[in-house]
């Protein structure tokens, strides 16, 4: 009877019973959020992949692969080979998100903050699913190609707090920096968003449709959304530069500065490949390596908003103890 208790417990909650015999280091949950940001990022860039080797339509159908095969077929070739491919990272993305949320619910003292990004990143990969399944019924449509982008781009920002928090206490933030500093970062933040969503919009109205047959594309002049998309580049930079010389100012810690060092050096890298592959005629190679630009250019944003506060571990929440049974997740 004892035996099957803990059966049922098991099934009703596997991640309170894990959690009961399964004590991580802090070091393997460091190492799991870690992993879920690599992820979040590699699913971006192979995304961009599948759309540059023009085969957004290599599996014509969703959840299936063809109407008639739940994997690719040999007759789908290449491109179904690569978006097929696509399809399975997701997989190893759950993996490591799964991954996550099982040693920050298992972690003693268990810290619910971390379980919950773990969850709410879990959402995103689901929404996120669903929504390329609905880019794939809709024929690519750039509207949902750039939703799909930029509920990747949330899950990254997801992904670098979850990885910040678990070097960090559950004690409330504290600033290290006066006021006026912190604004600048969340203006620094919105700009940023901005910059990116005006990507998806060249994106969309691009010549990199995502598949070799006829795709309809967002009604705007590329060259005049491309420069757009230059000027919200610019303003990232005035505002990265003003930030580092603001923390300067105020003498802000040492690793907070390095912060604003990292991003200046990536938005120097970003903005060279950007005007390279507008005066080439966007090569596809260049388009790759500037949506990995995008991705650590989001990155190295939201880090500095980061380090602009600390959380000791004065306020660390009371041990998952006691039955698995009784438990939540």
């Amino acid at each position: 009877m004892h035996k099957s208790a803990h059966t049922i417990g098991a099934v009703l909650n596997p991640f309170a019973y894990i959690a009961g015999r399964w004590t991580p280091s802090p070091r393997t949950v460091r190492r799991a959020a870690s992993a879920a940001l690599v992820m979040s990022v590699l699913i971006v860039v192979t995304g961009g992949a599948v759309r540059l080797t023009g085969s957004g339509l290599g599996c014509d159908t969703w959840p299936k692969c063809t109407d008639d095969s739940l994997v690719v077929t040999q007759a789908q070739g290449f491109h179904g080979a690569i978006e097929f491919g696509n399809r399975m990272l997701t997989y190893v993305l759950c993996s490591a998100v799964g991954w996550f949320i099982l040693a920050a619910r298992s972690a003693k003292p268990w810290r619910h903050s971390l379980t919950k990004l773990g969850w709410v990143q879990f959402a995103l990969v689901m929404g996120n699913a669903v929504l390329g399944g609905i880019t794939v019924l809709t024929g690519l449509n750039p509207y949902s190609v750039a939703g799909h982008f930029l509920l990747a781009t949330s899950l990254i920002a997801v992904t670098t707090v979850s990885w910040q928090r678990t070097r960090e206490g559950d004690g409330l933030p504290r600033p290290r920096v006066p006021g006026p500093v912190r604004k600048l970062s969340w203006a620094l933040v919105a700009a940023t968003l901005v910059l990116i969503a005006a990507g998806t919009v060249v994106t969309g109205s691009g010549p990199h449709a995502g598949d070799k047959s006829e795709i309809k594309r967002m009604p705007f002049d590329w060259e005049a959304t491309a420069h757009v998309h230059g000027i919200s580049a610019w303003l990232v930079c005035a505002l990265a530069v003003a930030m580092w010389l603001a923390l300067r100012v105020v003498d802000a810690p040492a690793d907070t500065r390095a912060r604003a060092r990292d991003l200046l050096v990536v938005l120097l890298a970003q903005g060279g490949i950007g005007y390279v592959q507008y005066a080439t005629h966007v090569p596809e190679i260049l388009v790759a390596i500037h949506m990995l630009g995008s991705c650590l250019v989001w990155i190295a944003v939201v880090r500095i908003a980061l380090s602009l506060r600390e959380r000791t571990a004065e306020q660390a929440e009371i041990p998952a103890q006691g039955d698995p049974q009784l438990s939540t997740v």
